[in-house]
């Protein structure tokens, strides 16, 4: 069976994702772009195993988008599925209007989304180009709402567990106390710890939160910490741990996936206290590593994986005293906080890269390649 698949740029996740699919299929990967631009060098890690990997040279109309118009010759020498990895760049609009045309029949694949108040125009082209599959992917209920309210026929919706994961990276334990001291020692940290992983570049930081995260720390136990895992911290947020007064607030900067799992582990709960985010991977990666989770509810992974006062809690995006009581309420109790850890295993145990792979081939009808 003879698929391709279209995607922006090789993320060290999906070429995971892109390995594992290849072992079921005779599977083409399309690139626009070799990296985003504003990812960190060490980011890019892929290797390229069970799939022929073809980057396409176009011309970049924004940050990490190009018009590949390569694509419609790569799409001729014909293949069993073709599944697009979303809608919105000019390489994938191109792609949609010549499959159209052509009445060749494509999947479109959604990691998540969120229906937004869109004008008139927006909401048409939106529909225009969602609508235009014959099939479609979705990560969950709120991208199954997202994808039918632009067009797609609910019937032919199939829903996959998303994720950046391998069933190797998942504990199979929460990591006992003596444990997490170690990894504290180790990493310079004392007390109680809270960790947030995401980028000051997105939005300038406001984006994940942080400036709210930050203000919940004034009313959260003084013997807790606030560990913030990504890039360099901006001006504005150096300038509020100032005015804030807050010795327990920690920029940490980039780590690798390794580096980064000793954070995870070492921490007693994970925070994401985006302001929208159509996933939010980190959520899972928390989760694989026993992390109770505190998110809000415009994160579309927090709102799939996390049950309040099961494997954490969900708030509002904007709710300082919300938060800091919620943080509070797991750090004061260890036996909720390890009941939570634990839930949280059990749950991400079934969202593994392994499972998206045979989720995708699952439901794709054998080709004329197989014949």
């Amino acid at each position: 069976m003879k698929v391709l698949f279209m995607a922006n740029i090789p993320s060290p996740y999906r070429v995971d994702f892109f390995n594992e699919l290849g072992k079921y299929c005779d599977l083409t990967v399309t690139f626009e772009g070799r990296t985003a631009t504003d990812r960190d060098e060490k980011w890019r890690a892929a290797e390229y195993q069970n799939f022929k990997a073809i980057f396409m040279n176009g011309i970049r109309t924004k940050s990490d988008q190009f018009l590949c118009v390569e694509i419609i010759k790569i799409i001729k020498t014909g293949f069993d599925h073709i599944i697009l990895g979303g809608y919105s760049t000019p390489t994938a609009m191109l792609a949609i209007e010549y499959m159209r045309m052509k009445h060749i029949p494509f999947w479109m694949e959604a990691d998540g989304g969120l229906i937004s108040n869109d004008n008139r125009l927006k909401y048409k082209i939106k529909r225009h180009f969602i609508s235009a599959a014959s099939g479609w992917f979705s990560s969950g209920k709120m991208t199954t709402e997202y994808l039918t309210h632009y067009g797609a026929d609910k019937s032919k919706v199939h829903v996959y567990p998303f994720t950046s994961l391998k069933a190797a990276d998942i504990l199979p334990a929460v990591p006992n106390s003596e444990e997490k001291v170690r990894l504290r020692k180790k990493l310079g940290m004392g007390g109680k710890v809270i960790l947030t992983v995401g980028r000051f570049s997105y939005m300038k930081g406001y984006g994940k939160g942080f400036d709210v995260l930050m203000n919940a720390m004034i009313s959260c136990p003084k013997d807790c910490s606030l560990y913030i895992v990504g890039d360099e911290p901006t001006p504005e947020f150096v300038d509020l741990k100032k005015k804030l007064k807050l010795d327990n607030v920690f920029f940490v900067g980039f780590k690798t996936k390794e580096e980064l799992k000793d954070y995870y582990m070492a921490a007693d709960i994970f925070c994401l206290q985006t302001r929208g985010d159509v996933w939010g991977l980190v959520i899972n990666e928390a989760m694989a590593n026993g992390l109770p989770v505190i998110t809000t509810d415009k994160c579309v992974a927090g709102l799939e994986l996390v049950e309040n006062n099961v494997n954490g809690y969900i708030v509002p995006a904007e709710d300082v005293k919300a938060l800091s009581e919620k943080i509070s309420s797991i750090l004061d109790n260890n036996s909720q906080r390890n009941a939570m850890a634990n839930k949280c295993l059990e749950k991400i145990r079934n969202y593994t890269i392994e499972d998206m792979a045979k989720a995708h081939i699952q439901v794709l009808p054998r080709g004329e390649s197989d014949e």
